[in-house]
């Protein structure tokens, strides 16, 4: 229950900043606060902190306009530290991790009345290595134990790399840098990069001469003194597969907002998802296997470590034709065993409901255990390796040797990791009655090579997000414009793992969508005839006024490049097609065309259905030529959708049409930005009228006036 000094507490930091940032108090937010502060300041816990209650989440659909981020600032801080917990924000955006960051969060400090602290959390790998940096100082990345081997795996750096290390080093040494890659002002090259960071495997941490210094925990030291904490999905996702409490706080110390929650179902299966390219492996184990002389003559001196390099020739011939073997039979699966044919640059082969042949399982749970005795030996010298750093252990083995190869062997470690898990999931059966893995094999040329990549993936991350998400934290708030499919939260309870028992709302928005005419117009064609489709749509865009201002979704890139080569030379002129330009510059391209009084239309993709910002002026007309059904090449959503159909379901209107909802949603919703927006949407897509799901579709969209074939419907 949440008592009544900190209701007030909540109320009258409400009060101050709305005076202080001359806001209007919105209703959707009055309710997003209350249903917030409700739920967390109504956990219960034991007397170690411990949460005993059940109902710790709650999921709030809020529209844009609703000012989600300072509701749930205001209602989740006092709560937290109330409950002596930290408070997490995630965001799946850079852009809206920057707004909280840079101002919502210090405005909310200025003017709430709220004293508190706030840092953001990045991953290791967007931190400089301070001793990676002296050594690429001293060029000891030239190094010939170093050169062949580590630049192989990790790409060489650009030409002015040396110019880019030194200014670095002025830069960090000087306190003008705090470290991390991107407040670097220039973009920095992946591969130079890569020289300069290392992974949680590398870094030897305390033992390191250089910890006083590190970037990483440097900020890790900021962490560990604030009261809010700005991290993203992935991150946090990260953290948790570590175990949690490894780079954030423990789960239980907790509570965690997730912002634009839409994409964290999404984030958590790329997470568990394995990828091992055959020849990549190959090629790492033979670059090891041409380096055991430099690894025995640095490394020898220590019977451990000599022991273990003695073993990695056997291990190495092992696995080697066995990654032949699997490379032959994956061809074979895929009805290509000369390899790709002629004019074809790749292939994706799914096994139907994920199941792998006896021949490929057999041979995975050989290399499963040829992978997890490497992952041994590798991990063991590992840990010899960062030992060796700390003065106070005595190894036998010198700090240079081990400071020189620790990176090398770490990272080839991760490599074991992952392919052993790969094939542990093609070795193992998956459980009676429990949705199967994806399975699947993609053919490639890369560079001139053939390329056969193994991959597997489950087909829900629920399972382990109710586990090791919200069965773990304190609490959470899951909350975006766009949560619910058909105006129900089913879907995302289902993608999320999320139970019944926690509390969904959807708050009503403060804009009025009658300012808005959705339309469906006589143009409008089914899109199975593709060549009647695309004319349709040249068609509209021909009718477009000349003055509009217009962004224009395509579910293909084959058919927004078709549509643009058809239309007049003049009107292709105002185009600005979202796969010729970066982003940026074509938004300002857009804006200041709007400015000057013209015309602008911008062909996107789906990546503009969201997140794209154009208030007012700048967007009076939104086209979306296609009702947006995912593509069914999709191997995780083809396995789905084939074991749902398996048990008797409709995998089309349990996923495809609530899927498409929330994405034609998404689309709608980049019109109204602002209480004083107006404008029209178009669908070009006459399924919405005649198929019996349009409906659904149509009614789950914000209450816009609905203009059909030229005739205004009756509310």
């Amino acid at each position: 229950m949440l008592d009544e000094a900190l209701k007030g507490e909540i109320q009258a930091a409400y009060r101050r900043v709305l005076e202080a940032l001359d806001l209007t108090p919105r209703y959707g937010q009055r309710l997003m606060i209350a249903e917030i502060a409700r739920t967390l300041g109504g956990i219960t816990a034991d007397d170690a902190g411990r949460r005993t209650s059940d109902e710790h989440v709650c999921v709030l659909e809020a529209g844009t306009g609703t000012g989600k981020t300072l509701a749930y600032l205001l209602a989740a801080l006092p709560v937290a530290r109330a409950q002596g917990k930290r408070l997490v924000i995630a965001t799946a955006t850079v852009a809206l991790q920057e707004q909280v960051l840079h101002q919502d969060l210090p405005a909310l400090k200025a003017h709430s009345g709220f004293d508190f602290d706030f840092a953001l959390a990045k991953g290791r790998g967007r931190y400089l290595c301070v001793a990676r940096l002296e050594q690429a100082l001293d060029g000891v990345a030239d190094n010939p134990t170093l050169s062949l081997f580590e630049q192989s795996l990790a790409g060489q750096g650009g030409d002015d790399f040396q110019a880019l290390v030194q200014e670095m080093a002025d830069a960090y040494g000087s306190g003008r840098w705090p470290g991390d890659r991107d407040s670097w002002p220039d973009a920095i090259p992946e591969a130079d990069w890569r020289r300069l960071t290392i992974d949680h495997r590398q870094c030897t941490n305390r033992r390191c001469g250089h910890f006083g210094a590190c970037a990483f925990f440097r900020a890790r030291r900021d962490l560990d003194s604030a009261d809010v904490i700005v991290a993203n999905h992935d991150l946090v996702l990260a953290d948790l597969s570590l175990g949690g409490g490894v780079v954030l706080p423990p789960p239980g110390d907790c509570i965690y907002v997730f912002d634009e929650g839409h994409h964290l179902p999404d984030k958590a299966l790329q997470h568990f998802t394995h990828r091992v390219g055959v020849g990549s492996a190959l090629r790492w184990l033979g670059t090891l296997k041409k380096s055991l002389t430099e690894l025995n003559a640095a490394l020898a001196v220590q019977p451990t470590l000599a022991r273990l390099l003695a073993g990695l020739p056997e291990l190495i011939g092992a696995l080697e034709p066995r990654l032949g073997e699997a490379f032959s039979l994956g061809h074979q699966l895929a009805g290509r065993p000369q390899g790709l044919g002629d004019g074809e640059e790749s292939l994706i082969h799914r096994l139907p409901m994920g199941r792998v042949p006896d021949a490929l399982r057999d041979q995975a749970g050989s290399l499963v255990t040829a992978f997890a005795e490497l992952s041994r030996s590798l991990e063991t010298m590992s840990d010899i390796l960062r030992e060796s750093h700390d003065p106070d252990k005595h190894t036998g083995l010198p700090r240079e040797p081990a400071e020189a190869w620790l990176p090398l062997v770490a990272l080839l470690h991760g490599r074991a990791l992952e392919a052993h898990a790969l094939w542990q999931a093609y070795a193992e059966s998956d459980e009676e009655g429990e949705a199967p893995r994806a399975r699947w094999l993609v053919l490639e040329r890369l560079g001139g090579d053939g390329e056969l990549t193994f991959s597997a993936s489950p087909v829900t991350a629920a399972p382990t997000l109710a586990r090791t998400l919200w069965g773990s934290c304190f609490g959470a708030v899951v909350t975006s414009a766009t949560l619910t499919a058909l105006g129900r939260f089913e879907r995302l309870q289902e993608r999320a793992g999320l139970a019944n028992r926690y509390r969904y709302q959807r708050l009503p928005s403060p804009f009025d969508y009658s300012q808005a005419v959705l339309s469906v117009p006589r143009e409008a064609v089914d899109p199975a005839d593709r060549e009647a489709h695309e004319r349709a749509i040249v068609d509209f865009v021909e009718s477009l006024a000349e003055d509009e201002a217009v962004l224009m979704l395509f579910s293909s890139r084959a058919q927004l490049r078709a549509v643009e080569k058809a239309l007049p030379r003049a009107l292709a002129e105002r185009v600005l097609a979202q796969d010729r330009l970066p982003k940026r510059e074509l938004i300002a391209r857009h804006r200041a065309r709007v400015d000057a009084g013209e015309g602008s239309i911008i062909f996107g993709l789906a990546s503009f259905a969201e997140g794209i910002d154009l208030p007012g002026d700048y967007l009076t007309h939104v086209v979306i030529t296609r009702l947006p059904f995912a593509v069914p090449d999709d191997p995780v959503g083809a396995t789905l959708a084939e074991w749902i159909e398996s048990r008797g379901g409709n995998p089309f209107m349990r996923i495809s049409v609530p899927d498409a909802s929330i994405k034609l949603v998404q689309a709608s919703g980049r019109l109204i930005r602002k209480e004083s927006d107006r404008g029209r949407i178009t669908l070009l897509d006459r399924r919405v009228l005649t198929r019996r799901y349009g409906r659904a579709l149509l009614d789950a969209l914000p209450p816009f006036e609905r203009e059909i074939d030229g005739v205004r419907q009756l509310p």
